[in-house]
């Protein structure tokens, strides 16, 4: 039996578009647009689809593990409708605001909790601030190795053969067990789950695990200020009688700006 653990997380829709958003300054949170839908992260949809590819050629148990509010049960649900076994939501106002760090170290108390496993899987970054650090967070602090960028994951002899993403091709890696992997979307589109098991999953329960239940970590950043960027844009057209003279203006104007 092969034992999965897949971080996954809630967040509004990627596709809502930016303009949307507004500021709270004081709370310092963004103001999503009323009936903003909330998904799974794409990458962590990935991670998800990796551990099924392993369940289609093996016996294996995979457990979904979320942080987040209690609607992020429904993203629990979806990654059972597409295959995985059960889940547990991570869920205290002691875990709101959570840095990287924080939210790695409650996960990797959560994983210690639930027993051992051979794989721990993420996807390669979050779909909302895109720090790409909590998977490779965990590892550190459970001792095990990792690599990141996956796309494609093969077993043997207790130990995993792993392609990485890398910006010029790919490259093999051999890991040993147990082992952390951030997946991207490299691994192959994500499949879509029957209404059938959509609709058996809508009836499975969620454990909840609260600050009481796991140790809690807080958070070692502090945000200072949270805004939408002001962009301008200025043109200067440059003139001259003829191309040679226009040209010549123009470079006078790149030296004056000390560009060349």
């Amino acid at each position: 039996m092969i034992n999965i653990a897949v971080c996954v997380k809630q967040i509004l829709d990627p596709e809502i578009p930016a303009k949307a958003f507004k500021i709270d300054p004081e709370a310092k949170r963004a103001i999503p647009p009323k009936g903003a839908e909330l998904v799974i992260s794409d990458y962590d949809e990935s991670a998800v689809e990796a551990a099924l590819k392993i369940k289609d050629s093996y016996e294996t148990k995979i457990t979904v593990i979320s942080l987040g509010p209690e609607s992020a049960k429904s993203t629990i649900r979806r990654c059972i409708a597409m295959g995985a076994d059960e889940g547990i939501l991570l869920s205290d106002a002691l875990f709101d605001d959570s840095d990287s760090f924080a939210t790695a170290f409650v996960l990797a108390e959560a994983i210690k909790k639930l027993g051992d496993f051979d794989f721990i899987l993420c996807g390669r970054q979050e779909g909302d601030w895109d720090a790409g650090q909590v998977g490779s967070g965990i590892a550190e602090l459970l001792g095990i190795p990792s690599v990141t960028m996956i796309g494609k994951i093969e077993l043997k002899n207790e130990k995993a053969i792993v392609e990485r993403v890398i910006s010029d091709g790919r490259e093999i890696v051999e890991i040993p067990l147990p082992a952390l992997l951030t997946v991207g979307s490299e691994i192959g589109e994500a499949r879509y789950p029957s209404l059938r098991r959509i609709r058996d999953a809508s009836k499975v329960e969620i454990p909840t695990w609260n600050a009481e239940n796991i140790a809690v970590a807080k958070s070692r950043n502090k945000m200072l200020t949270l805004f939408v960027p002001t962009r301008e844009g200025r043109c200067e057209f440059i003139q001259g009688e003829n191309p040679e003279e226009a040209g010549s203006n123009l470079a006078v104007k790149l030296r004056q700006a000390k560009l060349i």
